[in-house]
């Protein structure tokens, strides 16, 4: 989840814009004044020099201060306003000017001390912030965001006693904020969010009470003060993602003028209240004008707070990741009622999906997973028409699923029992909207639902884990027009993949493993050139092994594993292709043939490190008229039998690069060109026939963790250079012709004795088993010893566990967005 930026609040952009068009006089272009003093002159020209153009990367500043120089009055310069009767420079704005440097606690700036307005917005400033910025006295705007500034804020702000506008945001500032801050008694915006600072906020804080925005987020502060009641101005609040504890300041829900709260991802504790819960108080709440409450990811308790939906201007609700417990009760509320969103999800919540959530009109989304509802989903839901997103995965929830459902944007309903589908004929006469549509993990069985073929807006389909059978229908060529990822992984499917991916342009990712799948792989797939993934594990088919997917240009995942591919890998002079796959699993079916040294050249992904984030990417989800660059937690697996037992390792990225060629039938020598894969990390070629000596190329991948070359017709020595590869935990040489010197390396000198039993020319393996000798096993031992050994590995990028319960709760209603002059 996850997190790294400050939650949703959509209207802040309006206070923003306020705040902008009253600065108006020191933000637009230059006066009709014409002169410039020529002290203001020279304090900009020191400024600019202190910052100078770097020789090998001229473009820093030079475009944009161009017009600093002598030929033309100062007051035009770039950036600069001056005073239209004094000539006094009261405004420099030079937001997204590279100046690459540290600011000189003797600056040319300093000198500009009739400043009204400092921006120094995305500078790729850095170093201290210098005390000397206390001299600039007159100061009501001060921005220095999204810059790498590090230390403490000097207690000299204090002299800043005119402020307010303060925004420190994303910098790496550190420490507790000085006592002096309290002086600043003027300020109205405070945005010190995407920092270091720790400690308690200083008790003066107290004397800022004409603040009208707070936002602390993603720092490490502990402590708010006691008493906030006397902040009678403030409109949002946002002290998300700290370490802040105890529980909740009541005080803060006392201000009528509070519309934003963030408390999210915190150590409160206690249960939700706002003031004493008398009949009077709660009557009282009902003239707050909270619009959006954010409580998520604490370690809140108690029951459901009913008393919150009596706030009549809350729309935006999320208590999800505390200790919540107990039946929910809506209570009755009016028609009235503004909630657009509400976020329950990861509590204890229990009991049955009251029928009286249908009171709520405005409900958009509605998150209530990984809790343990029980019942079936109420008809009543159905009233709710404004309804796009309903996220119920894990819990109890059993019975059939209601076919009104398809008229929503977003359905998950993984993790529990539901067992059949609502006669949907007479819905889906009509559009349908569904766009997500998570089945996955339930009870459903029977044939594949053809009216799933009628979803025409549908981009995610899983139905993964449930016990479907009989044939993939064609008729899902319709759906794969739109469809980004289909994943129909652990069923009883059989009959073969239908050839209906010409038009599935869009499709990142298909996972059908675990089936009973046969025949041919559908060449159709050739058409995929978006596809991320593809895995067909563990089931019946027969065909050549598909060289043609070497040319789908983003295939990062390639799993054949446990099917009945056969012939060769490479059959010139066809092209290899292959260059972005980081993970391929093609073990246990029956390939044969050498592979030529240049085999794994045109690997390029593996050789390098990839710089983004190995979890594969799903489709654009909208959300509230705005399309989220969504990305799917999809948690890929490596499996490693120890001990008899297959145990599944979630989470592939692009750490991970792995080959298992494992269980076929391969020979000739390993190809050299395997050490140009210098990121990866698993190597898998036992139970083949590869002769010949082991590479001295393998020294060249210093990353690799597993390597696994048993039961081959291996011989010459193990090369001493890999006793040098660090990082190597688990190896396997068992079972081939090598003779000479085991390696010294430390990682060597671990290993148990059996990884490399039945070499017996090889030597030097008196410590590796002086305490634990492994008899000879019998030849029926020998045969099945890659799935009975301690240590055998089979390393595989096995199928899709996807996790949507993440996204729904996290990403879908709990946005995290990058610009924080529109959102805060």
């Amino acid at each position: 989840m996850i997190p790294s930026q400050s939650c949703y609040f959509f209207s802040v952009v309006t206070l923003y814009f306020f705040f902008l068009v009253s600065f108006l006089p020191y933000t637009l272009a230059s006066p009709t004044f014409r002169y410039c003093r020529h002290d203001q002159r020279d304090a900009l020209l020191e400024f600019k020099h202190e910052f100078p153009v770097n020789e090998s990367n001229p473009i820093p500043y030079d475009a944009s201060l161009s017009s600093w120089n002598k030929s033309i009055d100062c007051c035009s310069w770039e950036g600069v306003t001056c005073h239209a009767k004094s000539g006094e420079v009261i405004s420099l704005n030079l937001s997204h000017v590279p100046l690459n440097n540290s600011v000189k606690p003797n600056s040319g700036l300093f000198k500009l001390q009739h400043l009204h307005n400092l921006t120094l917005s995305n500078c790729s400033l850095y170093g201290d912030i210098p005390s000397s910025l206390g001299n600039l006295f007159r100061l009501t705007l001060l921005d220095l965001s999204y810059n790498y500034f590090v230390g403490q804020v000097p207690p000299s702000i204090g002299n800043l006693s005119h402020l307010t506008i303060l925004d420190l945001w994303d910098n790496k500032l550190v420490g507790q904020l000085p006592a002096s801050i309290g002086n600043l008694t003027q300020l109205e915006y405070m945005i010190l969010s995407h920092n270091k600072f720790n400690g308690n906020i200083p008790f003066t804080f107290a004397n800022l009470t004409k603040l009208f925005v707070i936002s602390l987020y993603n720092n490490s502060f502990e402590t708010l003060p006691l008493d906030m009641s006397g902040f009678q101005n403030l409109d949002y609040f946002n002290v998300g993602a700290n370490s802040f504890s105890g529980t909740l300041p009541k005080s803060l829900f006392t201000i009528p003028s509070l519309r934003w709260v963030s408390f999210e991802g915190n150590m409160f504790k206690g249960p939700i209240e706002f003031r004493n819960m008398s009949s009077s108080s709660t009557t009282r709440l009902q003239y707050l004008n909270l619009v959006e409450l954010d409580l998520s990811f604490n370690n809140l308790n108690g029951s459901f707070p009913a008393f919150l939906l009596t706030i009549p201007t809350l729309q935006w609700v999320n208590l999800e990741g505390n200790q919540l417990k107990g039946p929910v009760d809506f209570g009755n509320m009016s028609s009235s009622s503004s909630l657009k969103f509400l976020n329950l999800a990861r509590n204890e919540f229990n009991g049955s999906i009251p029928e009286s959530v249908s009171q709520y009109h405005n409900l958009e989304e509605l998150h209530l997973s990984f809790n343990n509802f029980i019942g079936t989903i109420p008809r009543s839901l159905s009233k709710l028409a404004k309804l796009e997103y309903f996220c119920l995965e894990d819990n109890n929830m059993v019975g059939e699923v209601p076919s009104w459902l398809w008229r929503l944007t977003m359905v998950t309903l993984s993790n529990n029992s539901f067992n059949s589908f609502e006669e949907s004929s007479g819905v889906l006469d009509i559009e349908t909207q569904v766009q997500w549509l998570d089945l996955s993990s339930n009870s459903f069985q029977g044939p594949f639902p053809h009216w799933i073929c009628k979803l025409r807006s549908l981009e995610i389909l899983i139905m993964s884990n449930n016990r479907f059978n009989g044939s993939i229908p064609p008729c899902l060529s319709n759906a794969t027009v739109s469809l980004t990822d289909l994943l129909l992984r652990n069923n009883s499917f059989s009959g073969t993949l239908p050839d209906i991916f010409v038009n599935a342009t869009k499709l990142l990712s298909l996972d059908v493993s675990r089936n009973h799948l046969d025949g041919l792989l559908p060449k159709s797939l050739i058409h995929c050139k978006a596809m991320q993934l593809l895995n067909v594990r563990s089931n019946k088919i027969k065909d050549k092994f598909p060289s043609w997917l070497g040319s789908l240009p983003s295939l990062h995942v390639l799993i054949l594993r446990s099917n009945e591919f056969y012939g060769t890998l490479y059959q010139p002079p066809a092209s290899i292709g292959f260059q972005s796959l980081r993970v391929i699993d093609i073990s246990h079916n029956d390939l044969t043939g050498t592979l030529p040294s240049f085999y794994f050249s045109s690997w390029r992904e593996m050789s390098r490190l990839t710089g983004e984030d190995g979890n594969f990417r799903l489709s654009d989800v909208p959300y509230m008229g705005k399309v989220l660059n969504a990305t799917a937690f999809f948690v890929d697996s490596m499996e490693i039998v120890n001990k008899g037992v297959e145990t599944e390792f979630k989470r592939i990225n692009e750490d991970n690069k792995i080959i298992n060629f494992a269980g076929n039938r391969f020979s000739g020598n390993i190809p050299e060109s395997i050490g140009l894969l210098e990121e990866l990390r698993h190597l898998n070629l036992s139970s083949n026939v590869f002769s010949g000596n082991i590479p001295q190329s393998l020294a060249n991948l210093t990353k690799l963790e597993a390597l696994d070359l048993s039961q081959n017709q291996l011989s010459g020595q193990i090369p001493q250079e890999l006793g040098s590869l660090s990082f190597m935990s688990t190896m396997n040489f068992s079972y081939n012709f090598l003779e000479g010197p085991v390696p010294k390396g430390t990682q060597f000198q671990r290993q148990n004795c059996s990884s490399f039993m039945e070499n017996p020319k090889l030597n030097g393996l008196e410590e590796i088993c002086r305490e634990t000798r492994v008899p000879s096993p019998t030849p029926q031992e020998s045969k099945d010893l890659s799935e009975t050994e301690e240590q055998v590995i089979n390393w595989i990028a096995a199928g899709i566990a996807y996790g949507p319960g993440v996204f729904c709760g996290l990403v879908i209603g709990h946005i995290f967005l990058s610009h924080k002059h529109e959102w805060w």
